[in-house]
């Protein structure tokens, strides 16, 4: 494996390394441009912001951005399909967009600058995971509405390097492209990076050309992590992004940001706040909201992400001056409550990917059959044939999260697999057989 890089060039020295106090006042300037045009378009954004007592963009600051209301993903359904767009159509390049309920998408539109400013930051991501103009980007990430693709397409065309836009599932193509193309750079769900591993492994391959991945779309954990390493041989890197701020490249871990990401924070202004908006000190676990600076297709004030993590400054010393987030934790609407303890499936995985026994393929389910007592059942594939992992792994479960879990060891290939799209690690029970075969046997 890649030894850690302590020096990574940046991509673009003037916003990655500027010094904070002056991106600070860029930031400043750039929010009040953005409530200039929110309240220019009409709709719902300005509206509230009129409510709130906003009249021009010099009535707001950073200093209390908090008190400006909030948009989140039921302002974007309640207005489908045009969302929340701020520009006339014939400005709209292009539109992304996410899955939503009752096959209700959240739909994106781009303007050009809008796609600009997507391939300036996936190409910062990319140069921070060590890919330059010499680079081979094995993209398995799906091209299409979902934004993953197409990000790391722009990102790496912006950056000079050479892209190969496999997108997702194929597996034997993906084998044989590795095999002959020998790319660097590896970029795809970590889901699919763990699928395209074993492929190799299956294959008698050892993927030697590889040197570091950017592996998003769901969350994942150090454990996973390892698996990834220990499959591909390469460093596993974190990006994190949604298509509602821009797609990927938010933010992204890089070689040299001590397991965080690295936000791009000249073009999106991060908060972590509690539940009742109240912003939380750095450490401290909250729910991410996004400000949009630059954007103009459809640019967000203060948009609820739903996504949990911490936010910390730069990592001392170093040439990139960006805050930074952690891996994400869970997400708002998936933590679960189970016998009045609150647990994010994030954490189960932490303990599950901690004991080497387990394979990288596990599905937690909250089986809510009876209403008056929920439970936590946890069914695992193992890699030998150790007879006590179920009980440890219990032992483990109930010290971490203070409650007892279910665990069943179920036979290989139990747990669903996907080629294309996210894996799915979490599902609710309420009726029906069970999602896995085995495990309420």
């Amino acid at each position: 494996m890649v030894a850690d890089a302590l020096m990574v060039p940046l991509v673009e020295p003037d916003a990655e390394g500027i010094d904070p106090a002056r991106r600070r006042e860029l930031q400043e300037r750039r929010l009040r441009g953005l409530v200039d045009r929110l309240l220019a378009a009409g709709g719902l954004q300005a509206a509230r912001l009129t409510d709130a007592g906003v009249r021009a963009g010099t009535d707001v600051s950073l200093d209390d951005l908090d008190r400006l209301p909030t948009v989140m993903k039921r302002d974007l359904w309640d207005h489908y399909p045009d969302g929340l767009r701020a520009v006339s159509a014939e400005d709209v390049v292009c539109v992304h967009g996410s899955s939503g309920t009752g096959g209700r998408p959240t739909l994106v539109p781009y303007t050009a600058a809008d796609v600009d400013i997507w391939a300036q930051v996936m190409a910062r991501a990319l140069g921070g995971a060590g890919a330059t103009r010499r680079s081979l980007v094995h993209n398995a990430y799906g091209y299409g509405l979902f934004t993953g693709g197409l990000g790391v397409h722009h990102g790496g065309m912006r950056l000079g390097a050479t892209v190969l836009p496999l997108s997702g599932g194929m597996t034997d193509r993906q084998v044989r492209m590795i095999v002959d193309l020998r790319p660097d750079i590896l970029t795809c769900t970590p889901s699919y990076a763990i699928f395209l591993g074993e492929a190799l492994a299956a294959a008698g391959i050892e993927p030697a050309s590889l040197r570091a991945g950017l592996f998003g779309a769901e969350p994942w954990t150090n454990g996973m992590r390892a698996q990834i390493e220990r499959l591909l041989g390469l460093r596993a890197l974190d990006i994190y992004g949604l298509s509602e701020i821009i797609g990927p490249g938010v933010a992204a871990e890089s070689l040299d940001s001590d397991g965080m990401l690295n936000v791009a924070e000249d073009h999106f202004f991060v908060e972590a706040v509690d539940a009742d908006d109240r912003p939380v000190p750095d450490g401290t676990p909250g729910e991410l909201v996004f400000t949009t600076l630059t954007k103009t297709g459809m640019p967000l004030l203060r948009y609820r992400s739903g996504d949990v993590a911490t936010l910390a400054g730069p990592v001392p010393g170093a040439p990139r001056t960006l805050r930074r987030m952690s891996k994400l934790l869970g997400r708002t609407d998936d933590m679960l409550v189970v016998r009045g303890v609150n647990v994010f499936p994030t954490e189960i995985e932490a303990v599950l990917l901690a004991d080497g026994r387990v394979s990288p393929h596990y599905l937690v389910v909250e089986d809510r059959r009876s209403a008056a007592r929920p439970e936590l059942w946890v069914a695992v594939e193992q890699t030998g044939g150790d007879a006590s992992l179920a009980a440890d792994l219990d032992t483990a479960l109930r010290e971490r999260l203070g409650i007892t879990c279910v665990v069943r060891v179920v036979a290989a290939g139990s747990v669903p697999r996907t080629e294309v799209g996210k894996a799915k690690r979490f599902v609710r029970w309420s009726e029906g057989p069970a999602p896995v075969a085995g495990l309420d046997g």
